[in-house]
């Protein structure tokens, strides 16, 4: 099937089974994050849309817990970058009527949380379509290790997305019932 009509699919499966109250559990992030050996996690999070898996209050208990919180800004060409964010800090809308951080420092997150609107048990993804993450993913690369994790619902789960060349497979994906490796 093509990406497309997956993506159609999966996006009407999402609306149609969409429940607020599954969450993923703090408890997998945490047993996640403990493993990194590092001081000073930034954690590039994400402001859910369109029945994303919600993962605002992940990000608050994050940021409590002394996390650098980092939230997506989208650039012109489709470009992105993450700045700090606070959950102090006022929010704009952007052009695709998610809100992000006003430009503040752009960080180059640790741990990248990444929405997605299905995925593989080989960990690769199907996005919107703009190919921000996966130039976004692509660039950070290119400055350091990383830690990417998608966040989604269990019914998002498929046997194959289609691959391009330039994808590439998260390491982990989490959903409301496990942690896929």
């Amino acid at each position: 099937m093509l990406k497309s009509n997956l993506r159609k699919k999966f996006l009407r499966i999402r609306r149609e089974f969409y429940d607020h109250k599954k969450k993923i559990q703090f408890k997998y992030i945490i047993k996640i994050l403990n493993k990194i050996k590092k001081k000073n996690i930034i954690i590039g999070g994400y402001y859910p849309v369109s029945h994303e898996i919600d993962c605002l209050n992940i990000l608050k208990n994050l940021e409590s817990k002394k996390f650098t919180i980092s939230l997506p800004v989208v650039k012109k060409n489709h470009g992105m970058d993450f700045h700090l964010f606070s959950f102090k800090d006022v929010l704009k809308t952007n052009l695709y009527g998610i809100p992000e951080p006003i430009k503040k420092k752009p960080v180059n997150p640790d741990v990248l949380f990444v929405p997605l609107v299905a995925f593989d048990r080989h960990g690769f993804r199907l996005g919107y379509g703009g190919g921000f993450y996966d130039r976004y993913i692509k660039k950070l690369e290119k400055r350091k290790s990383f830690l990417s994790i998608g966040f989604a619902y269990s019914f998002q789960k498929i046997n194959k997305i289609p691959k391009e060349s330039f994808d590439k497979p998260l390491d982990l994906v989490i959903t409301e019932k496990k942690i896929h490796k």
